[in-house]
Parts: structure tokens; sequence; C-alpha cells
């Protein structure tokens, strides 16, 4: 939930907790079904979810309701395994939870507000374009987690070209996803790009619900964009570690291509997206056509 300009640590574990019990039902958790066809809401209720982690129900609610003073690992665990969590929804659970507890003192979130807050202003090092340069057959990008894109090589550029030229105010995919007409005809299966593109900026909420510039854009988009405002409320979110993007070029045409996403250690909040096609494919055929149309045009620009 968007409030002001942070986004609520507690409204944030009652939203989750109360939409991941929702979709278990009984049978899924391996309780007796008897009795369903009374329940007024869908899944669990929350003295089944506080039997399966093996708390009392007192404890749960007042979890559900976002209050997490002095919950435990092992709890955490044992609630994530009940609600089915995976990978990503756990750590996202477990980032909730720290963040409502920094929360918990004025003092401590001020000091989360500042250690979670990224400056707009975030730069990409010389030795990382360097390395992005040298790429010259793999477009790649380096993004943050708002989905500023904030460097990339000229494959890369050329490649997201729809992205790079777009209207919309500054290079950010979801901006570009949900504000920019030309994001439907740019990615193939557009409903599930837009769903994971929500899903990643849910959990970089999770981790950093003080960073402002990133509830200003959970804001901005839940304001122009319908389709964004509801997937928000789904409290989906997932990990973006490698997969296949199927794109529709303006210039090339068609292209599959896997992407491998990968943390850059030496500069927090920053990630190395890097695309490739398989090899003797129409989709490397049309790479290599790309690759020679972006170094065309980068000559002519730099003799004009």
């Amino acid at each position: 939930m968007h409030r002001g300009n942070d986004v609520d640590p507690r409204s944030e574990i009652r939203d989750f907790l109360t939409t991941r019990r929702a979709r278990i039902s009984p049978d899924q958790a391996g309780l007796p079904a008897y009795g369903t066809e009374h329940r007024r809401v869908p899944g669990l209720r929350r003295e089944e979810v506080a039997m399966l982690a093996g708390v009392s129900v007192d404890y749960y609610t007042r979890l559900e309701r976002g209050n997490a003073r002095g919950v435990s690992d092992q709890v955490l665990d044992a609630l994530a395994r009940a609600l089915h969590l995976d990978e990503a929804e756990t750590a996202h659970l477990f980032d909730l939870v720290r963040a409502t507890n920094a929360a918990a003192s004025a003092a401590s979130a001020r000091s989360a507000a500042s250690a979670g807050h990224r400056p707009s202003g975030q730069r990409v090092r010389p030795g990382m374009q360097r390395l992005l340069d040298t790429m010259a057959m793999a477009p790649a990008y380096v993004r943050n987690g708002r989905m500023d894109v904030l460097a990339s090589n000229s494959l890369g550029r050329a490649l997201f070209a729809p992205l790079f030229d777009s209207p919309v105010r500054h290079t950010n995919i979801a901006r570009f996803m949900f504000l920019d007409p030309a994001a439907q005809d740019f990615y193939d299966g557009w409903d599930r790009h837009a769903a994971d593109t929500v899903a990643l900026l849910r959990a970089e909420a999770g981790r950093n619900p003080y960073d402002k510039a990133l509830s200003d854009l959970i804001g901005e988009l839940s304001t122009r964009s319908e389709i964004f405002r509801v997937r928000w409320a789904d409290h989906n979110v997932r990990f973006h570690r490698s997969g296949i993007k199927h794109l529709h070029h303006p210039v090339v045409g068609e292209l599959m291509l896997s992407y491998e996403s990968m943390e850059l250690t030496a500069d927090a909040g920053l990630r190395l997206n890097a695309y490739s096609a398989e090899l003797g494919s129409a989709s490397q055929d049309a790479l290599n056509v790309l690759a020679s149309w972006s170094a065309t045009t980068t000559t002519a620009v730099q003799e004009s």
C-alpha cells in the first residue's frame, strides 16, 4: 500500500500475509475440507495458519496486523512453509519484518530511511561501463531496483531502442511498460512482462520501503495506470535471474533471447542484464544485423 512518500511496512505485512493465505485451500494445506462451504473468505483461516506454523492464534493475528516485534527467523520459516511461499516470497516476508521492526522506533526509522534511500543520481562506475562496451555481441545494460536503466552498451541501446527513445521521462523500464503504448508492441506476452515488472518493484519496496524515489514511482504508476494499480494490489513478488525474452524489434523483427540478470556485488542495488541468442538461430542472425545497423548509425552520428 502506498501512503505518502513511504511504503508502510506494517500494512505491507498485513496485506502480504492476507493475500498469501487466501490462495491456499485447506486441501492444499493437508487439512480436512469439512466446513469449507461455509467460509466467508477464500483460503485458510488465521487459526489454520497458526496451527500449521506451530504458533498461537493470538501470536499470528498480531503478526498479520503488522506487529512483528520479536518474531524469530524460525517462526518466519514455519510461516513460509505453512503458506507455501517460494524463495522470493520468503525473502520478501523477511524483508517486511525487518523493515517493520526498524520502524518500531523513530530513531530506527530514521536510520532505516537513511540506509534504505538510494539517491536518484546513481552512477555506473567507468570500469563497469568499459566492461559493457567490451560485450560487443551481447546486448547489456545496468539497472537499479527502481528499474532505472543507468548504462548500456551500444547493442543494448539498439536492442531496447523503444525504451531509450520513449517519450516517457527517464529511461525506466516500469514507466515504459505501463505508460508507453509502444511497450505492448515491443514485448511479446506483454501481460506476463507487466506482471513480472510489478513483482520486481514489489520486492524492491520490501527491501527499501523508505526509498522516496521508489515510493514516488509507485505512486505515479498507481495514479496513471489502472493495470499497474490492480497488479500492485496482488502483492506478488519474484526474483529476476534468468529466462527468455521474446521481443518485436522495429528494425529486425522477431527476437527470442536468453537473459541473465546478475547482482553487481561492488555496487549495492545494481544489476547487470545481458542477452544472447542461440548460435545459428534466426535470432542470432537478427542480432548480427542489429549490431551492424547500430555500428552504422553510431558512425553516421559521429561524422555528422
